[in-house]
């Protein structure tokens, strides 16, 4: 995907010298010449990274970056004259992501805007690999438990209260060996009954899920084990 970069900077020479050299790698290129301007642009325009000089007429390079702040999550370089510490200090805790100063070397500057986008993608691929786990985790059996209704591969299971409660702490706990006396403490508690009422409750739901899932697997002498993909086809 093409990414759109604004340069918000009131010298044009810059402008255009940076604006040249994003359009010969492919950038989307958006130009402003004072704060107020970039500001605007960014409520018509979709932008993925803003190049951003302090000192500019109208509206200063770090007010923008305050507005943007509260407003919009846009990632910002800042390119200032300004090469004291404190000024790249105060840059980088209103919001700035990164700073350089000028005179700059275009080469740089390319690279880090390249490296920014090389982050985001890395960041990305990790965040969709974890919401693929979670949901390969849950794709076979979900619960909502606000109905207390319980579904195998979308199809609703027809199961009693108790068989949810039990259902739902199996959830909790996945691959973990739980004795029978702790799934009775904790879906009974104090209610009067026996605890093979668990061994009953777990043949049913076995029963229900049918013979391709295998999901509550019985630990010989000490419990059961929930494994919430188990033999599943």
């Amino acid at each position: 995907m093409k990414h759109t970069i604004l340069i918000a900077d009131d010298d044009r020479d810059i402008v255009r010298m940076i604006e040249k050299e994003l359009k010969r790698e492919n950038f989307g290129v958006l130009c402003a010449y004072d704060g107020k301007q970039a500001l605007e642009m960014m409520e018509s325009e979709p932008v993925d990274f803003l190049i951003l000089d302090v000192m500019m007429p109208v509206m200063d390079g770090l007010e923008v970056c305050r507005r943007l702040g509260r407003e919009r999550n846009i990632p910002v370089l800042i390119l200032s004259a300004r090469d004291r510490e404190i000024d790249r200090i105060v840059g980088l805790e209103i919001g700035a992501d990164d700073y350089m100063t000028k005179p700059f070397s275009l080469n740089e500057l390319i690279a880090r805007i390249k490296a920014h986008f090389r982050k985001m993608s890395r960041l990305e691929e990790q965040l969709l690999h974890k919401l693929h786990a979670a949901t390969a985790i849950n794709e076979v059996i979900t619960l909502n438990e606000q109905t207390y209704e319980a579904f195998l591969r979308g199809q609703k299971l027809d199961i009693s209260f108790k068989e949810f409660q039990l259902l739902s702490y199996f959830q909790r706990n996945p691959n973990r060996i739980l004795s029978r006396e702790q799934i009775y403490f904790q879906v009974w508690g104090n209610e009067e009954g026996d605890i093979n009422t668990v061994t009953v409750h777990i043949k049913n739901l076995r029963k229900k899920f049918g013979q391709d899932h295998d999901f509550i697997r019985t630990v010989w002498g000490v419990g059961y084990r929930y494994t919430p993909k188990a033999d599943s086809q």
